[in-house]
Protein backbone atom coordinates (compact mmCIF):
# COMPACT_ATOMS: atom_id res chain seq x y z
CA UNK A 1 0.00 0.00 0.00
CA UNK A 2 2.79 2.49 1.19
CA UNK A 3 4.42 1.55 -2.02
CA UNK A 4 1.55 2.87 -4.51
CA UNK A 5 1.08 5.74 -2.24
CA UNK A 6 4.35 6.94 -2.98
CA UNK A 7 4.51 6.01 -6.63
CA UNK A 8 1.71 8.09 -7.06
CA UNK A 9 3.01 11.00 -5.70
CA UNK A 10 6.68 10.60 -7.33
CA UNK A 11 4.22 11.62 -10.66
CA UNK A 12 2.45 14.12 -9.23
CA UNK A 13 5.78 15.55 -8.09
CA UNK A 14 7.55 15.45 -11.40
CA UNK A 15 4.05 17.02 -13.01
CA UNK A 16 5.04 19.91 -9.78
CA UNK A 17 8.63 20.48 -11.05
CA UNK A 18 7.91 20.59 -14.58
CA UNK A 19 5.62 23.03 -14.42
CA UNK A 20 7.50 25.02 -11.23
CA UNK A 21 10.80 24.89 -14.26
CA UNK A 22 8.61 26.12 -17.22
CA UNK A 23 7.27 28.74 -14.59
CA UNK A 24 11.21 29.94 -13.56
CA UNK A 25 12.27 29.90 -17.11
CA UNK A 26 9.18 32.10 -18.61
CA UNK A 27 10.13 34.45 -14.68
CA UNK A 28 13.40 35.05 -13.49
CA UNK A 29 12.67 36.76 -10.53
CA UNK A 30 9.89 34.30 -9.39
CA UNK A 31 12.31 31.61 -10.72
CA UNK A 32 14.23 32.53 -7.46
CA UNK A 33 11.00 31.98 -5.33
CA UNK A 34 10.28 28.74 -7.01
CA UNK A 35 14.15 27.26 -6.50
CA UNK A 36 13.67 27.44 -2.90
CA UNK A 37 10.03 26.27 -3.11
CA UNK A 38 10.56 23.10 -4.78
CA UNK A 39 13.32 22.83 -7.21
CA UNK A 40 15.46 23.04 -4.01
CA UNK A 41 13.72 19.50 -2.93
CA UNK A 42 13.78 15.69 -3.76
CA UNK A 43 10.32 15.09 -3.36
CA UNK A 44 6.73 16.06 -2.41
CA UNK A 45 7.35 15.27 0.89
CA UNK A 46 10.07 17.53 1.70
CA UNK A 47 8.29 20.49 -0.15
CA UNK A 48 5.42 20.01 1.71
CA UNK A 49 6.60 20.09 5.19
CA UNK A 50 9.11 23.24 4.17
CA UNK A 51 5.79 24.97 2.76
CA UNK A 52 3.95 24.21 6.10
CA UNK A 53 6.79 25.24 7.99
CA UNK A 54 7.20 28.25 5.96
CA UNK A 55 3.11 29.06 6.15
CA UNK A 56 2.83 28.49 10.17
CA UNK A 57 6.22 29.12 11.79
CA UNK A 58 7.21 32.97 12.74
CA UNK A 59 10.94 33.59 12.28
CA UNK A 60 14.04 30.64 11.78
CA UNK A 61 12.85 28.38 15.26
CA UNK A 62 9.58 28.37 14.10
CA UNK A 63 9.91 27.79 10.81
CA UNK A 64 11.93 24.43 11.41
CA UNK A 65 9.39 23.19 14.33
CA UNK A 66 6.45 23.27 11.81
CA UNK A 67 8.80 21.67 9.59
CA UNK A 68 10.36 18.68 11.46
CA UNK A 69 6.83 18.11 12.89
CA UNK A 70 5.83 17.76 9.56
CA UNK A 71 8.31 15.36 8.41
CA UNK A 72 8.35 12.93 11.57
CA UNK A 73 4.31 12.70 10.31
CA UNK A 74 5.12 12.69 6.44
CA UNK A 75 7.73 9.72 7.52
CA UNK A 76 5.93 7.92 10.13
CA UNK A 77 2.84 7.66 7.58
CA UNK A 78 3.80 8.38 4.18
CA UNK A 79 0.12 7.90 3.25
CA UNK A 80 -0.27 11.29 4.20
CA UNK A 81 1.70 12.21 1.06
CA UNK A 82 -0.52 10.17 -1.04
CA UNK A 83 -4.13 12.10 0.69
CA UNK A 84 -2.42 15.72 -0.03
CA UNK A 85 -1.61 14.75 -3.81
CA UNK A 86 -4.90 13.32 -3.74
CA UNK A 87 -6.15 16.73 -2.30
CA UNK A 88 -4.30 18.89 -4.34
CA UNK A 89 -5.65 16.97 -7.51
CA UNK A 90 -9.25 17.53 -6.01
CA UNK A 91 -8.58 21.30 -6.51
CA UNK A 92 -7.48 21.35 -10.25
CA UNK A 93 -10.37 18.81 -11.10
CA UNK A 94 -12.83 21.37 -8.99
CA UNK A 95 -11.46 24.70 -9.50
CA UNK A 96 -12.27 26.41 -12.95
CA UNK A 97 -10.10 28.98 -12.30
CA UNK A 98 -7.22 26.86 -12.79
CA UNK A 99 -5.67 24.01 -14.88
CA UNK A 100 -2.36 23.29 -13.17
CA UNK A 101 -0.98 21.87 -9.76
CA UNK A 102 1.55 24.67 -8.86
CA UNK A 103 -0.50 27.74 -8.04
CA UNK A 104 -2.72 25.60 -5.38
CA UNK A 105 -0.08 23.99 -3.65
CA UNK A 106 2.13 27.49 -3.66
CA UNK A 107 -1.40 30.29 -3.21
CA UNK A 108 -4.39 28.49 -2.03
CA UNK A 109 -4.03 28.73 2.09
CA UNK A 110 -7.24 26.56 2.36
CA UNK A 111 -4.75 23.81 1.04
CA UNK A 112 -1.89 24.24 3.31
CA UNK A 113 -4.22 24.56 6.58
CA UNK A 114 -5.34 21.02 5.50
CA UNK A 115 -2.55 20.08 5.27
CA UNK A 116 -1.29 21.27 8.26
CA UNK A 117 -4.27 19.45 9.86
CA UNK A 118 -2.94 15.99 8.99
CA UNK A 119 0.09 16.54 10.83
CA UNK A 120 -1.90 17.83 13.45
CA UNK A 121 -4.05 14.84 13.54
CA UNK A 122 -1.00 12.84 12.94
CA UNK A 123 0.44 14.00 16.32
CA UNK A 124 -2.70 13.51 18.06
CA UNK A 125 -3.44 9.92 16.86
CA UNK A 126 0.58 9.57 18.66
CA UNK A 127 -0.42 11.34 21.90
CA UNK A 128 1.70 15.01 20.77
CA UNK A 129 -1.73 16.40 22.21
CA UNK A 130 0.26 20.03 22.54
CA UNK A 131 2.17 19.91 19.17
CA UNK A 132 -1.31 19.30 17.90
CA UNK A 133 -2.98 21.62 19.18
CA UNK A 134 -0.34 24.67 18.32
CA UNK A 135 -0.47 23.52 14.80
CA UNK A 136 -4.12 24.35 15.47
CA UNK A 137 -3.46 27.69 17.01
CA UNK A 138 -1.01 28.75 14.57
CA UNK A 139 -2.90 27.69 11.55
CA UNK A 140 -6.18 29.85 13.13
CA UNK A 141 -3.89 32.59 13.49
CA UNK A 142 -2.23 32.92 10.66
CA UNK A 143 -4.77 31.14 7.87
CA UNK A 144 -8.17 31.89 9.73
CA UNK A 145 -8.71 28.02 9.39
CA UNK A 146 -9.85 26.41 12.51
CA UNK A 147 -9.67 22.39 12.56
CA UNK A 148 -9.32 20.61 15.62
CA UNK A 149 -6.59 18.04 15.65
CA UNK A 150 -9.59 15.45 16.67
CA UNK A 151 -11.42 15.33 13.96
CA UNK A 152 -11.76 12.99 11.04
CA UNK A 153 -11.65 14.46 7.12
CA UNK A 154 -11.17 12.20 4.41
CA UNK A 155 -9.23 12.95 1.07
CA UNK A 156 -9.81 14.51 -1.97
CA UNK A 157 -11.37 17.37 0.24
CA UNK A 158 -11.18 21.28 -0.83
CA UNK A 159 -11.17 23.93 1.15
CA UNK A 160 -11.97 26.82 -1.27
CA UNK A 161 -11.59 30.49 -0.14
CA UNK A 162 -11.40 28.65 3.23
CA UNK A 163 -11.50 31.60 5.69
CA UNK A 164 -13.58 31.30 8.70
CA UNK A 165 -13.35 27.74 7.83
CA UNK A 166 -14.31 25.97 11.61
CA UNK A 167 -14.48 22.14 12.41
CA UNK A 168 -14.69 20.56 15.34
CA UNK A 169 -13.67 17.90 17.89
CA UNK A 170 -14.48 14.83 16.95
CA UNK A 171 -16.53 15.86 13.31
CA UNK A 172 -16.16 13.18 10.68
CA UNK A 173 -15.62 14.31 7.00
CA UNK A 174 -16.00 11.98 3.89
CA UNK A 175 -14.11 11.94 0.92
CA UNK A 176 -14.64 14.13 -2.04
CA UNK A 177 -15.76 16.93 0.13
CA UNK A 178 -15.91 20.88 -0.76
CA UNK A 179 -16.42 22.89 2.10
CA UNK A 180 -16.56 27.53 1.25
CA UNK A 181 -15.91 29.80 3.25
CA UNK A 182 -16.72 30.79 6.85
CA UNK A 183 -18.13 27.54 7.30
CA UNK A 184 -18.73 25.90 10.92
CA UNK A 185 -19.31 22.47 11.69
CA UNK A 186 -19.31 21.09 15.24
CA UNK A 187 -21.67 19.61 18.23
CA UNK A 188 -24.22 21.49 19.73
CA UNK A 189 -24.16 22.46 23.48
CA UNK A 190 -26.51 20.04 25.42
CA UNK A 191 -25.37 16.84 26.04
CA UNK A 192 -24.08 14.20 24.28
CA UNK A 193 -21.07 15.96 22.61
CA UNK A 194 -21.10 14.48 19.13
CA UNK A 195 -20.22 15.94 16.34
CA UNK A 196 -21.95 15.35 12.47
CA UNK A 197 -20.77 13.05 10.20
CA UNK A 198 -20.39 14.78 6.96
CA UNK A 199 -20.82 12.00 3.74
CA UNK A 200 -18.81 11.74 0.46
CA UNK A 201 -19.01 14.02 -2.17
CA UNK A 202 -20.83 17.03 0.20
CA UNK A 203 -20.94 20.23 -1.06
CA UNK A 204 -21.26 23.06 1.58
CA UNK A 205 -21.99 26.33 0.89
CA UNK A 206 -20.43 29.54 2.05
CA UNK A 207 -21.65 30.79 5.67
CA UNK A 208 -23.44 26.99 6.26
CA UNK A 209 -23.57 26.09 9.60
CA UNK A 210 -24.11 22.38 10.63
CA UNK A 211 -24.25 21.03 14.42
CA UNK A 212 -25.09 18.41 16.46
CA UNK A 213 -25.05 14.70 16.07
CA UNK A 214 -26.24 14.45 12.91
CA UNK A 215 -25.45 12.81 9.41
CA UNK A 216 -25.28 14.48 6.07
CA UNK A 217 -25.56 11.78 3.62
CA UNK A 218 -23.83 11.38 0.42
CA UNK A 219 -23.36 13.91 -2.42
CA UNK A 220 -26.20 15.90 -0.38
CA UNK A 221 -25.52 20.22 -1.11
CA UNK A 222 -25.74 22.25 1.90
CA UNK A 223 -26.54 25.95 0.64
CA UNK A 224 -24.69 29.15 1.44
CA UNK A 225 -26.09 29.80 5.16
CA UNK A 226 -27.74 27.45 5.47
CA UNK A 227 -28.12 26.72 9.42
CA UNK A 228 -29.09 22.37 9.48
CA UNK A 229 -29.31 20.73 12.90
CA UNK A 230 -31.18 17.88 11.64
CA UNK A 231 -29.96 14.60 9.24
CA UNK A 232 -29.95 15.39 5.29
CA UNK A 233 -30.48 12.46 3.23
CA UNK A 234 -28.22 11.48 0.51
CA UNK A 235 -28.74 13.48 -2.82
CA UNK A 236 -30.81 16.17 -1.32
CA UNK A 237 -30.12 19.70 -0.75
CA UNK A 238 -30.80 21.26 2.58
CA UNK A 239 -31.14 25.45 2.61
CA UNK A 240 -32.04 27.77 4.70
CA UNK A 241 -32.40 29.02 8.65
CA UNK A 242 -33.75 26.65 9.70
CA UNK A 243 -32.56 24.27 7.06
CA UNK A 244 -35.57 22.69 5.15
CA UNK A 245 -34.97 20.13 2.19
CA UNK A 246 -35.59 20.55 -1.15
CA UNK A 247 -34.09 18.24 -4.66
CA UNK A 248 -34.07 15.22 -2.97
CA UNK A 249 -33.95 11.86 -5.32
CA UNK A 250 -36.91 10.85 -3.30
CA UNK A 251 -39.45 12.44 -0.57
CA UNK A 252 -37.61 13.17 2.71
CA UNK A 253 -39.24 14.97 5.52
CA UNK A 254 -37.44 18.49 6.33
CA UNK A 255 -34.24 19.09 8.29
Amino acid sequence: MAEAAITASDGLWRQIRSEAQRAADADPVFGKALARAILAHDDFAAALADLIGQRLGSGTTGRTRFTSYSRDAFQGEPDLIETASRDLQAIALRDPAITDLLPPLLHYKGYVALQAWRVSNWLWRHDHHDAALLFQNEASNLLQISIHPAASIGSSVYLDHATGIVIGANVVIGDEVTILQNVSIGRRGELPTRSPRIGRGVYIGGGATILGDINIGEFAKIGAGAVVTGDVPAGCTAIGNPARLTNCPEPASAA
